[in-house]
């Protein structure tokens, strides 16, 4: 997300970083390249021009501290700027809780702005955080839109309220909210209905429904692909029905990004949550100062941890490294690592929170269908082949070449990297389950670029050197089993372990 602002930012930072003077003309310098950069990522006109006034102001008026050279103290206030212009540090993420115990929360928004997924996802995050939640279709003008939601709803595994023969928008809403108190749920999302264009009858059903069900928090979801016309549909949104809040979708695609930094500014309410994929899992809190780290290529180290601790199993983890420090690690173990780096999210969303790292590895290497192809690679081996990959000679590695749709030399690559890994984790083992420090792996890591504050990220399960894997999918990669082979028949498992009593009772 921001790529294109982050990227440009980031360079005009990098400028300020080693200066140990600052001279007015560079600040005026720099403040012209902010304008542009801010004005190309489509932010609104009269934001950027009161952002860089204030900011040039705070430049020219700092005071350097000791801790600080004249150009880092610069790039402080930059990045305190920017978190203040997306919500300020402590932000405003929270949701509005009722004192009954029972939450009403309506999503309004566009056509295609993402809510009856935006509903889901919701849900799913309320339902991972101890709260019991429900959804209601009140959509009575598409068809598929309640069908839509119960799809997803099933699949998060939340209880879902629609009544496709009922017209009444309002009537279905207070049915949905009858349900949900009857089954004890604590949250109640409901998902309205958009149109192309917000006209009036829109807004006199949205009204309504507001006025039947009186909800504890309304959040209007926008679309950051339209640019500056999310701003224009927020203040309208806010003006005729009231707005708590904002959720910003589709994040992960090519939107400049300029809503997102116009629309607190000019609407004076908070972005509580943003979306940044598809999937049901890929929402997360919005937090002003985060974000600001994010798009100064600072990193977000805290939201990356909260990442992995919901998506890797902590036992799971700590099994696969006992075996890594080990004799055991295999190729299985390195498939369970692709699989678990694959929950996390996207590659590239997982390097921008890696502090320094944004910008410095090339976008082909993040492509995570490489990581796809690499699996793809580790199935098309015999159980014998991953548990032993000493015995892959040049035939078998064709013949795995061939099964996974890719090239002998991928699969020459996969193994090295694997190699690579191992050998790496003996030298940290010191035979005892402990761990060491190899002699000069601190000069070595210094030359790579592998500094403290990039703590346990760095190999990332094995992944840290992707590049020359290529980005394109190959065909022939929609088949992943395994070949079968005179020594070995047992079905490949995703986690690489095998059902061995199926396999007695076929030998019978």
């Amino acid at each position: 997300m921001f790529e294109s602002l982050s990227q440009k930012l980031q360079n005009i930072t990098s400028k300020m970083r080693g200066k140990a003077r600052v001279s007015e003309s560079d600040i005026k310098e720099m403040m012209r390249e902010i304008r542009m950069a801010l004005l190309e990522a489509d932010v609104n006109y009269s934001v950027v021009k009161e952002f860089v006034a204030d900011m040039t102001e705070q430049c020219k008026g700092a005071a350097v501290q000791d801790s600080f050279t004249p150009g880092q103290q610069i790039v402080k206030i930059v990045r305190d700027a920017l978190t203040e212009l997306l919500g300020g540090e402590e932000g405003e993420d929270k949701l509005k809780v009722s004192d009954t115990g029972f939450n009403i929360i309506i999503l309004y928004g566009l056509q295609g702005a993402g809510k009856t997924t935006t509903a889901a996802k919701l849900a799913k995050l309320l339902k991972e955080n101890g709260k019991k939640p429900m959804v209601v279709s009140v959509d009575v003008h598409r068809p598929a839109a309640a069908q839509q939601l119960k799809v997803l709803s099933d699949a998060v595994g939340v209880d879902c309220y629609i009544d496709p023969e009922e017209k009444d928008a309002v009537k279905i809403a207070k049915d949905g909210e009858g349900k949900a108190r009857y089954m004890l749920c604590n949250y109640l999302i409901i998902d309205t209905a958009g149109r192309t264009v917000a006209d009036e009858e829109l807004m006199e059903e949205l009204r309504d429904i507001a006025a039947a069900v009186n909800p504890t928090e309304k959040l209007l979801v926008v679309d950051a692909m339209i640019g500056q016309e999310a701003v224009n549909v927020a203040q309208l949104f806010e003006q005729n029905i009231g707005m708590d809040g904002f959720i910003m979708t589709k994040l992960d695609g090519d939107a400049r990004g300029g809503a997102a930094l116009s629309i607190r500014k000019l609407t004076n309410k908070p972005i509580k949550y943003i979306c940044t994929g598809e999937k049901v899992d890929a929402i997360e809190k919005f937090y002003p100062q985060r974000m600001a780290d994010r798009i100064l290529g600072m990193g977000d180290v805290v939201s990356l941890i909260e990442k992995a601790q919901q998506s890797i199993d902590e036992e799971e983890a700590r099994k696969t490294m006992e075996r890594m420090m080990g004799s055991s690690y295999n190729l299985d173990d390195l498939y369970d690592q692709f699989a678990q780096m694959k929950k996390m999210g996207s590659l590239k969303d997982l390097v921008g929170m890696m502090p320094g790292a944004a910008g410095k590895v090339n976008e082909e290497d993040l492509d995570d269908r490489i990581v796809d192809r690499q699996m793809a690679i580790i199935t098309s081996m015999t159980k014998k082949e991953r548990r032993s990959p000493s015995i892959l000679n040049a035939s078998r590695r064709k013949r795995i070449a061939a099964g996974a749709g890719v090239q002998v030399s991928d699969v020459n690559k996969l193994i090295a990297q694997y190699e690579q890994t191992a050998k790496l984790m003996k030298q940290f083992s010191n035979g005892k389950g402990g761990f060491k420090m190899p002699k000069g792996f601190a000069k070595q890591a210094a030359k790579m670029g592998l500094k403290g504050n990039m703590g346990g990220l760095g190999n990332m399960g094995g992944m840290g050197n992707m590049s020359g894997m290529g980005t394109g999918l190959p065909q022939g990669l929609g088949s992943l089993s395994a070949p079968k082979e005179d020594y070995d028949d047992t079905p490949f498992t995703p986690t690489g372990r095998r059902d061995r009593k199926k396999k007695r009772k076929g030998r019978r």
